[in-house]
């Protein structure tokens, strides 16, 4: 994801998991932003650039962080139950994330100072998981609507089958 503010590109390695930024007019100069035991991923800039939700499991499970960019600073768990696909709403004042079958939001405010409210439940529903740090869904810019792949039934599994024996026989 890029940042609005210096079009830098942010963006997670698979293993070990961590978040790198890469400034777009220099692609030679890939640095880390977090190296860390834990794993993080999936990071998103807030509308502004000055902010960066992500995710990392560092309390044993996954959990959706935030910390100011590009100033370091402290970080801040704005999920409690578990999370996946952090994404901002297009004011930055709501972060959304999927916990399981549930679509969460958590309103936060980042001047003065970082402040994050109680994560509240929006819906839940069958809808298609995505990956950790691959959003499986989208919020327009105005928060009020997500476009989601809806999970389909699953087919039965197969209890029978068929062997033919001398198919090509005549």
């Amino acid at each position: 994801m890029f940042s609005p503010a210096d079009r830098t590109l942010a963006f997670d390695d698979s293993y070990p998991g961590d978040i790198w930024l890469l400034p777009i007019a220099d692609h030679n100069a890939a640095r880390p932003l977090l190296q860390t035991p834990f794993r993080e991923w999936g990071p998103r800039f807030s509308s502004d650039g000055h902010c960066l939700a992500y995710l990392s499991d560092e309390s044993a499970r996954f959990e959706v962080y935030v910390r100011p960019y590009p100033e370091p600073g402290g970080k801040w768990q704005v999920s409690t139950e578990g999370a996946n696909e952090p994404a901002w709403a297009g004011n930055g004042r709501e972060i959304f994330y999927r916990a399981g079958d549930r679509m969460m939001a958590v309103r936060v405010e980042t001047q003065p100072t970082f402040s994050a409210s109680k994560p509240q439940l929006l819906f839940d529903g069958k809808y298609e998981p995505g990956f950790p740090g691959l959003s499986n869904y989208d919020v327009t810019p105005d928060g009020q609507r997500f476009v989601m792949v809806q999970a389909r039934e699953r087919e039965s599994v197969a209890t029978q089958i068929n062997v033919v024996l001398n198919w090509s026989g005549r």
